[in-house]
């Protein structure tokens, strides 16, 4: 089983402000996101395991960029995303 069997998968892009790390300027940064929705229907070559699993699953997005880079033109550093949080259910 895969979990391309049990989810769609979309990209979205969402604004969420950040202050950079090395001039401290906040700003809104497009961060891309993967959103994984659950399929209505279960597949028919699923087992029993399979279709417990499918059961317990849930939606949630996964964010793809780690990195920013700064738009202070004169800073232009790249920093990482500050916070720990890569996965979210939805």
């Amino acid at each position: 089983m895969n979990e391309r069997d049990i989810f769609d998968e979309k990209q979205e892009i969402k604004k969420q402000n950040y202050a950079c790390t090395y001039c401290g300027q906040r700003d809104d940064y497009d961060v891309r996101w993967i959103k994984r929705t659950k399929k209505k229907q279960m597949p028919r070559h699923f087992n029993e395991h399979d279709r417990a699993r499918f059961q317990k699953s849930q939606d949630y997005m996964v964010r793809v960029d780690d990195m920013l880079i700064c738009k202070n033109m004169r800073c232009r550093k790249r920093f990482e995303i500050p916070s720990f949080q890569t996965v979210v259910f939805i």
